[in-house]
């Protein structure tokens, strides 16, 4: 079975993110809507400024963090959801995250080839409650890495850039 487009585009963007490459942002809408669900920096951003803003609060709260693995699941064609286990060591507190939930998920809405919607959980079991899904053999995994002094300093960028 050939892949979607919108799965495609996803795997896509983390490939760009497992390169380091965190300027590349075709992949967003203008006025994208960007939510972090629980942890340490819950919120709500908009547009490409306030997604970059959203990121850096949670990035600027860890040393060393990653995404260590990502499994994808196409939900329909609108939605795909990304699985992944991450790591890193908060900066104040030296806890590790996999401490915390150390496996969260990602739900990327897209529309027009771009994502609209990007929904960060920081626990992978309330995302599948909040969806009513439950794991099941469609997942397909992937190992990457992403470092986060390099997704830091281009979320800084970037959001200097569009100020």
């Amino acid at each position: 079975m050939a892949e979607s487009a919108n799965l495609n585009l996803v795997r896509q963007i983390y490939a760009a993110w497992e390169r380091r490459d965190y300027v590349w942002t075709d992949w967003a809408h203008p006025e994208i809507d960007f939510e972090v669900v629980g942890g340490p920096a819950p919120g709500h951003w908009r547009g490409l400024a306030g997604m970059w803003e959203g990121w850096r609060e949670i990035l600027s709260a860890w040393d060393d963090w990653r995404v260590e693995e990502i499994e994808y699941r196409e939900l329909d064609g609108e939605r795909v959801l990304t699985l992944v286990g991450f790591g890193g060591r908060g900066k104040l507190s030296g806890m590790d995250a996999a401490a915390l939930h150390g496996r969260g998920a990602n739900l990327l809405y897209l529309h027009d080839g771009v994502v609209t919607r990007f929904v960060a959980y920081w626990d992978r079991e309330r995302a599948l409650a909040d969806l009513g899904l439950e794991r099941d053999g469609r997942i397909e995994r992937q190992t990457n890495s992403i470092d986060i002094d390099e997704a830091r300093a281009a979320a800084e960028r970037l959001a200097e850039e569009r100020h």
